[in-house]
């Protein structure tokens, strides 16, 4: 287990060589899927990143009280995720476009991680932490580079950093950190249920690891400070979800009563963006107006865009 995860031993230096290969090449393609809007692509980048075996090492070092391989775990994850964000960020100079949630699925899927997200990195880091102790599940462990997303969050926070919002690039380090934190959560728990805290009794007292009871705590809070954020997210989701889905309803009675249809309903921050295509001539909006105001819409904080529709019959 050891072995696995910790960067000792005689092949220390050829396991540095690899891990920073890896990292730096998963950080390149997870950069260039995004830019393209490519999933495969950025699935692939998720594989091949080497991430989780530095955080698997935080875990399992923390568990046993090895505080060599701990600090040198941490660095190195620390460093990493460092490298990938410059990485992101040197590739946005790359792109003539900017690369923001706006434009770029790949982007807002990773920027406003919620309560699903941690529920999700919970259950990803429990399948990952089991397969750190029972090898006859260790097959799991290319789902888990997929489920998990490591470097892909990274990439973002850089690309979205160069593309001059600050709030995108917090979201999805938020992202990262929500999975990270909930990996050495999870294993910590792991490791406890399989004994392999007993590796981390003081040979001279028997006892167990002092510190385990300070990890617990730590973890505790970690958890607490990431929730509030995800939580807070998750309910501006569902209060937007909420107010779009009441919009359509009401924009989609008043279309079909002038024959045009809804074509997207969308929030930016407080604001309502109503979008509605047709023929001319150009319907007067005031009774939609009306049913908002009836609805409860602070119609204020709404625009409608009207896109009429030429259809022209091409003769044979």
């Amino acid at each position: 287990m050891r072995a696995s995860v910790f960067f000792d031993g005689p092949d220390v230096r050829s396991r540095y060589s690899r891990f920073w290969m890896l990292l730096v090449l998963s950080a390149v393609i997870a950069s260039a899927g995004i830019v393209g809007d490519s999933t495969a692509t950025v699935i692939g980048a998720m594989i091949v990143a080497p991430l989780m075996t530095p955080i698997m090492g935080t875990m399992l070092a923390t568990v046993i009280g090895d505080r060599a391989n701990l600090l040198r775990s941490l660095l190195l994850v620390v460093t990493g995720a460092a490298t990938a964000v410059a990485i992101g960020y040197l590739v946005g100079f790359l792109v003539v476009n900017d690369v923001l949630a706006e434009t770029n699925a790949q982007v807002s899927a990773r920027v406003t991680p919620g309560l699903i997200d941690l529920l999700a990195a919970l259950g990803t880091g429990l399948v990952g932490s089991v397969a750190l102790v029972r090898k006859d599940i260790s097959d799991t462990l290319p789902g888990v580079a997929i489920a998990i997303s490591l470097v892909p969050p990274l990439t973002v926070a850089g690309l979205a950093l160069e593309s001059g919002s600050v709030a995108q690039s917090l979201g999805a380090l938020l992202l990262f950190v929500t999975n990270v934190v909930a990996i050495i959560g999870t294993g910590v728990v792991v490791m406890s249920v399989y004994g392999v805290t007993r590796l981390a009794r003081d040979p001279l007292a028997g006892e167990p690891h002092r510190g385990m009871g300070r990890t617990i705590a730590l973890l505790t809070v970690m958890f607490l400070v990431i929730g509030v954020p995800l939580a807070i997210t998750s309910i501006g989701i569902s209060a937007r979800a909420i107010v779009e889905q009441g919009v359509h309803r009401v924009a989609e009675t008043w279309a079909q009563s002038v024959g045009w249809e809804v074509d997207t309903v969308s929030t930016r921050d407080a604001d309502v963006y109503i979008r509605l295509e047709g023929p001319l001539p150009v319907p007067d909006t005031a009774t939609l107006k009306a049913l908002l105001d009836a609805a409860g819409v602070d119609t204020r904080k709404v625009t409608v865009n009207l896109v009429p529709i030429y259809s022209v019959k091409l003769a044979n």
